[in-house]
């Protein structure tokens, strides 16, 4: 039986569990950071391999952002530090700096619903899905994305998206389609036209469209 599946805003259920670090509380480890929590279908497997080594490549990346980044693989911890030793050999990495979970009972995986019933192992156990889950410094889940287990993620969009979540929980702006760091942003449609110039000093551009309704307002993006 499957876990409950987890929404946009929801709680992120804490957790213990055991890594190649030692034993976690999973509120305890994040402390009053930002967590990426991304799930793998087995240790020494090629596409995990690349992925665990890009996100240990992108740890200063993660960490201006303030998110910890924590893997999980379905074998177990000891597995876990054999497999580590590949990823840095692959990536020419100094270090691993970051842990990674052992479910090898695949707990954790029914817990947070992470299983993929269409990809099983040798012995027809369900593989873990390629979950992406970023919970932010109050415990709420912020991004879910589900992958394949046959597709690497690209961790660049999962940044872009952090960038994203991070501006709009604090300013009055959405992000468009295929947005980056510093670029133009969206007023929100809540915000009313009144409100305007103090929030947005540097201006806006009302794009004018076929409707004549002005919902399509453009800005640079907000300084911290």
């Amino acid at each position: 039986m499957s876990g409950k599946a987890l929404n946009i805003g929801d709680q992120f259920p804490n957790f213990q569990a055991q890594t190649n670090e030692g034993n976690i509380d999973f509120y305890e480890w994040m402390t009053d950071k930002w967590a990426i929590l991304f799930s793998h279908p087995a240790d020494f497997t090629p596409v995990c391999t690349t992925e665990l080594s890009r996100v240990a490549q992108l740890i200063p990346e993660f960490n201006k952002r303030g998110v910890k980044p924590i893997a999980l693989s379905c074998d177990t911890a000891e597995s876990h530090k054999g497999w580590i030793e590949d990823i840095k050999s692959y990536a020419k990495l100094p270090s691993f700096d970051y842990p990674i979970i052992a479910d090898n009972k695949r707990e954790l995986a029914l817990k947070l619903n992470m299983l993929d019933k269409d990809e099983l192992s040798a012995e027809g156990i369900p593989l873990t899905c390629r979950a992406v889950f970023v919970v932010d410094d109050k415990k709420k889940l912020r991004l879910s994305i589900l992958y394949p287990a046959t597709t690497g993620r690209n961790f660049d969009e999962i940044l872009r998206v952090i960038d994203s979540l991070q501006l709009t929980q604090t300013k009055s702006v959405a992000t468009p389609a295929d947005w980056k760091q510093g670029g133009q942003c969206m007023v929100l449609p809540t915000v009313k036209a009144e409100d305007v110039p103090k929030l947005f000093p540097q201006g806006v551009q009302t794009i004018e469209v076929p409707s004549g309704k002005s919902y399509l307002r453009i800005t640079a993006q907000p300084k911290d």
